[in-house]
């Protein structure tokens, strides 16, 4: 079933075309990834799908009764609500249920005539039910769970929003979005501001929902276990591919070299042509030839092979080699009030390792890398660097400490004031700033542009040990791969934090997880850690499991006491009553099992349909698309009667197990 169709969308800004003629298709089962470098139009789109954002033209058609729900990158000032309160009044229509029965309680309390009051009463019992079915389908404690699950704790529920970060503000946003439960969801870089349990919970969410899902986002890993399908902004106009993100590159790099191989064959085609021409053209018996060649060029359409994207292309230079005991940290407390975040911690950093520090939202991740760059003061303890170590530190916020009336090329070489201006400006156009472009006021650049200006200043003089902290944010997919290749080969020391999981399973080979007031130290990649932490959790759970066995079988032994006659008796009902389940409920278990084999086989072809009609060039012709959505719209109708029969079937086995389990126990 299509939930959502885009019509030939075009949008362009002051002149220029963003995107245009832009068609497709957004059926249930459809889990769409948005790829393209900053400022090709990924947010813009989802804007206009959610009507926040007007087209230059086309259309986006909504199915209807199908709710969208959107997440932007930012969220408006907070209200007055606790946490808890703004997910559960984010479900659309719930408000207004409120404010319906506050203002028929008040008419009742006004309501004088006897039958006034029985006809406001009838309305608050009719509304009441109503709420009541609302609270079972949007629960309390399904609220809670999903808060608890993005990193909130049960005394943060009743805490107003105002009093919160920006980032938990925004994490209270998108736990009220995954409470509504809409049709489709439309996310725009969901990951940020999360932390690494946060960003892995979500993804165990995202893996379990069962509406379409539209989504932007810079985590590699992130994208690649959520998408079935990928939007691509390219040089040459907006593509469509089937897939994960690595089937997207596939596909594009296996394009490209056939666009090339058919590129050169016609090179060498319009060259053997010309050379005919020119050879024959004035040679009466092959004018005729010639000319049909030279026509046959003209109108020949050349092939183009994919623009290449601008991209970054930088490496770090080497750097000093520093002591072996790069970072040493003893006795190290930190507080604030009464919160501690870690006491009498010990931990060292040795030269060429590559640390994550993970940790919740709050548990001193960005306070740790300050202690270490000299920035704050620790509570209690000491930092030493060792012999030969000069710091280099990347701040989360680095991008906004930049001077906003400098240019760019003013601007890094604050960070080498005795380099060349040659040498400066290769850098920043290595840094995708070319031309003129370098004259620009840092004032003026979008948040993505600022970061890549901080990370220029970086690299032109970095020390053999980096600081880093979320040096990801703000950079597209393709950016953030190329700050990973290059820190790979980065021949010092790096500590870094960053809830970007392919970032971090490809750089780290150490792992500091700050939890239960200490820094847990791993030495190991951040997927040998995850596998580390599954095993004591089942550790953990197999221990509780064993020890409940004593207790279980203490329960167990009273049924088995009594008289021999008792126990006879009880064989005897326990007998009758595996007759009476085999007579009554055995033929409504086959009809379940013959029903569920018929829903396959219809969700199977319903699936099939869903994906012929993805295609563009389908959906758009009558004669192909007619047929299909008529199959589609019997197949939903056998797929609803037979869901309606199984359900029917499934209370029945129910009601019956029950009605047998209170005979054998009478």
């Amino acid at each position: 079933m299509s939930l959502l169709v885009v019509n030939n969308l075009s949008l362009s800004f002051g002149g220029r075309t963003i995107f245009e003629n832009l068609t497709f298709q957004v059926s249930e089962k459809d889990r769409i990834g948005l790829i393209g470098r900053n400022g090709t139009g990924k947010t813009s789109l989802m804007r206009i799908m959610v009507d926040e954002a007007a087209a230059t033209a086309g259309e986006v058609r909504v199915t209807k009764g199908m709710r969208l729900g959107y997440l932007a990158q930012d969220i408006s000032d907070p209200s007055d609500e606790t946490v808890l309160q703004s997910v559960l009044e984010a479900v659309p229509g719930r408000v207004e249920l409120d404010k319906r029965m506050e203002r028929l309680e008040e008419a009742l309390s006004q309501a004088e005539d006897q039958e006034e009051q029985a006809e406001i009463g009838h309305k608050i019992a009719k509304l009441a039910e109503t709420l009541t079915d609302f609270e079972t389908q949007y629960a309390k404690h399904a609220a809670e769970q999903i808060l608890s699950g993005l990193g909130f704790l049960m005394e943060d529920m009743d805490r107003p929003l105002a009093e919160l970060s920006g980032g938990w503000r925004m994490r209270a946003a998108l736990a009220g979005l995954l409470f509504q439960k809409p049709d489709i969801l439309l996310m725009d870089e969901p990951t940020n501001h999360l932390d690494m349990d946060s960003v892995r919970w979500l993804g165990q969410f995202l893996e379990r929902y069962e509406g379409a899902l539209i989504l932007v986002c810079h985590d590699r890993e992130f994208l690649n276990s959520q998408i079935n399908r990928v939007i691509s902004f390219e040089m040459e106009g907006v593509r469509q591919y089937r897939g994960d993100y690595e089937s997207y590159l596939s596909q594009r790099a296996e394009e490209e070299q056939v666009l090339e191989r058919q590129a050169k064959k016609q090179e060498q085609r319009v060259k053997d042509a010309m050379k005919f021409v020119e050879k024959f053209r004035y040679k009466a018996t092959k004018a005729r030839q010639a000319q049909s060649k030279l026509k046959l060029v003209e109108k020949m359409e050349m092939i183009k092979t994919h623009a290449p994207q601008k991209s970054m292309s930088f490496s770090f230079p080497e750097v000093p080699r520093s002591s072996q005991n790069v970072v040493t940290a003893k006795g190290l407390t930190k507080a604030f009030g009464d919160h501690v975040l870690y006491k009498g911690v010990r931990l060292n950093a040795q030269r060429g390792d590559r640390i994550a520090i993970i940790g919740r939202n709050g548990a001193g991740k960005t306070t740790l890398l300050k202690i270490f760059a000299g920035e704050m003061k620790a509570g209690e303890g000491q930092v030493d660097l060792g012999h030969g170590v000069s710091l280099s530190y990347y701040a989360q916020h680095q991008a906004e400490q930049l001077e906003a009336s400098r240019s760019i090329v003013e601007e890094v070489f604050t960070a080498v004031p005795k380099a060349t201006q040659t040498f400066v400006r290769s850098v920043c156009g290595a840094f995708l700033f070319s031309g003129d472009e370098v004259d620009k006021q840092v004032g003026v650049l979008s948040g993505g542009e600022k970061a890549r200006v901080a990370l220029a200043k970086l690299l032109v003089n970095p020390g053999n040990c980096l600081l880093m902290d979320e040096p990801t944010n703000h950079l597209d997919i393709v950016a953030a791969e190329m700050l990973t290749d290059a820190l790979k080969d980065y021949n010092g020391t790096l500590i870094f934090v960053s809830h970007n999981q392919s970032f971090v399973k490809r750089l780290a080979t150490k792992i500091w997880d700050i939890k239960n007031q200490t820094i847990e130290e791993y030495p190991g990649t951040l997927t040998e850690y995850f596998d580390h932490l599954d095993r004591l959790e089942e550790k953990q759970e197999a221990q509780g499991r064993q020890e409940a066995k004593p207790a279980q079988a203490e329960d167990a032994a009273d049924p088995a006491g009594g008289t021999r006659a008792e126990k006879k008796a009880r064989k005897q009902a326990e007998a009758r009553i595996r007759q009476l389940r085999w007579e009554k409920i055995g033929p409504i278990q086959k009809r379940v099992q013959e029903a569920e084999k018929k829903i396959s086989k219809l969700e199977a072809r319903e699936a099939e349909i869903s994906e012929l009609l993805a295609d563009p060039d389908v959906f758009s012709d009558s004669e192909k698309s007619q047929p299909l959505l008529e199959e589609y719209q019997k197949v939903k109708d056998g797929l609803d009667n037979l869901m309606t029969a199984w359900e029917a079937d499934q209370e029945a086995i129910e009601e019956l197990e029950a009605q047998l389990q209170a005979e054998l126990d009478a």
